[in-house]
């Protein structure tokens, strides 16, 4: 096995054993879910809050240059965009050919099965490229693109990039499912000083979880 089918396949494990079945069944209500608010999305075009919007179709991304601090909560909507424009996309175009990616340029999804298929797609392609890459190709700089670390860098750079927003989805999804579960309780919660041994707290935060 070559270093580039190894890099591929750390990566392969984690897109078939985790993140891709996580994202079966996605709706669309899931998809736009924002659990809190100021969240950023992927929106019809002119309808954007935010500073900045990028994208040509009828869908965009809500965006901000620089960021701002702290950086808004974002939808499953916008970390997907993330992953197949930012993480996957510009990178598929640069190192391995084929229509180049940008997110001024870019058609975002407007439902979850069409952002689904676009996931698919630019992992596909990323991860066939990655198979191909030669030890020269790992230890050099890319030639074309404006990154200038070893190829070997990029590639676990988007490993570590596509599980860390993978879980960010995973989680959100979660949220979703459980968000409506919310039971009322009274919890006991021990005071110190002079005050009573004891105090009771009304708690419709935690979502069912009990302190102990």
């Amino acid at each position: 096995m070559t270093r580039g089918e190894r890099l591929a396949d750390q990566l392969d494990w984690y897109w078939h054993k985790n993140l891709r079945p996580r994202l079966d069944g996605l709706t669309d209500e899931e998809y736009f879910w924002e659990p809190v608010r100021g969240c950023w999305s992927i929106r019809p075009r002119g309808t954007s809050a935010a500073p900045m919007s990028a994208g040509s179709g009828e869908w965009t991304m809500d965006f901000a240059s620089p960021g701002p601090e702290p950086a808004p909560v974002t939808t499953v909507a916008w970390r997907l965009a993330h992953i197949i424009v930012s993480c996957l996309g510009y990178r598929v175009g640069w190192y391995f050919g084929g229509q180049d990616v940008d997110s001024e340029t870019f058609a975002y999804a407007g439902t979850a099965d069409e952002a689904l298929k676009q996931l698919d797609e630019m992992y596909g392609r990323w991860n066939a490229g990655v198979r191909e890459l030669s030890d020269a190709d790992l230890e050099n700089r890319p030639t074309v693109g404006p990154e200038r670390f070893p190829m070997e860098n990029r590639v676990l750079h988007v490993n570590r990039e596509l599980i860390h927003h993978g879980a960010e989805i995973s989680l959100l999804r979660d949220l979703y499912r459980w968000q409506d579960r919310a039971v009322p309780r009274r919890i006991d919660l021990p005071v110190t000083g002079d005050r009573a041994s004891k105090t009771y707290v009304d708690s419709m935060t935690l979502r069912g979880c009990e302190l102990h």
